[in-house]
């Protein structure tokens, strides 16, 4: 792993999450750490893998262009959650 670039690190690790088929999969700013580009590309993996497997996630992000591509998206504010 020490010779993979980040996404491709992400990438494994994503590939591991999803090979015991959960029901649902929590992720803590998934592409926090990647350039925004890998970021983009990383997160469509995600989003494929996901949707395709039929899961339900639960993504947490600071990056509003990537919170923009999922299904629903819900915001902390105040210590709430705001549809």
């Amino acid at each position: 792993p020490a010779r993979l670039s980040g996404g491709e690190q992400l990438r494994v690790a994503m590939a591991r999450a999803l090979a015991s088929k959960p029901s649902l999969l929590l992720a803590d700013e998934p592409t926090g750490n990647l350039d925004p580009a890998t970021a983009s590309d990383v997160f469509e993996v995600l989003l494929k893998l996901v949707r395709g497997a039929g899961l339900t996630a639960l993504i947490a992000t600071h990056n509003p262009d990537l919170a923009a591509r999922m299904d629903r998206t819900v915001r902390l504010e105040g210590g709430h959650l705001v549809e």
